[in-house]
């Protein structure tokens, strides 16, 4: 998983991760992290994500951070939005309207671009990693989420040997042994995907479900 793997995705648009619609999930359960509108959301790993226009529709001011620039310069002109590119250290920024995009490595992100954030979202980030990252990733959003931040995070679980990732899976209890140091957790939903992902069932994965979770940062 080098940052030559997602760089090769995207220059081949092998981006099956990305959808093209909000994600259902966050419009339901977003709702009950009850973040005041005008609260600053982090996005770790965004992509062209259409889930950060939907959080910048609900008032937050949204700041992602993406590895790859063709990723973030089409965020910006697939949905016809005026940019503004500076750079700042070894990442580059730009900037609209409710809208930061940090371009660059996750992990020599500084923590103080996301000092005054109260909210983050991962639907794609964890599961990108494989088992042997992960824990890395949780230990570095961690350090960059304030105390108290409150979060929404999506993941799907699946038996891991009958499909190479990514997406890879987490499961609930991997999820229990690894973040609750960092977070409060608390799953929201469990639900069988499998029948509307064909990818999965043409590989003959025999159950695959995606979970919810609220987390809260502890302080």
């Amino acid at each position: 998983m080098q940052p030559s793997f997602w760089h090769d995705k995207w220059a081949s648009q092998q981006i099956g991760f990305h959808l093209d619609e909000v994600n259902a999930l966050l419009i339901a359960n977003w709702p009950q992290l009850q973040l005041n509108p005008g609260a600053k959301v982090f996005v770790p790993l965004c992509g062209k994500s259409l889930d950060l226009c939907y959080l910048a529709e609900q008032g937050h001011e949204v700041i992602g951070c993406e590895l790859n620039a063709d990723a973030v310069e089409q965020f910006f002109s697939d949905n016809q939005l005026a940019v503004t590119k500076s750079f700042q250290g070894e990442h580059a920024c730009y900037q609209t309207e409710q809208v930061t995009l940090y371009q660059g490595d996750f992990f020599t992100l500084p923590s103080d671009y996301l000092s005054d954030i109260s909210g983050f979202y991962d639907r794609a980030a964890l599961i990108a990693w494989p088992e042997a990252m992960r824990l890395s990733y949780v230990q570095q959003l961690a350090k960059l989420i304030p105390p108290s931040s409150l979060g929404l995070l999506v993941t799907l679980d699946y038996p891991q040997e009958t499909l190479n990732g990514p997406p890879f899976a987490v499961s609930d209890d991997w999820i229990m042994a690894h973040m609750s140091e960092y977070f409060e957790v608390e799953r929201l939903s469990c639900e069988d995907v499998l029948a509307v992902n064909p990818r999965f069932v043409k590989k003959q994965v025999p159950w695959l479900t995606e979970s919810v979770y609220r987390l809260k940062r502890k302080g």
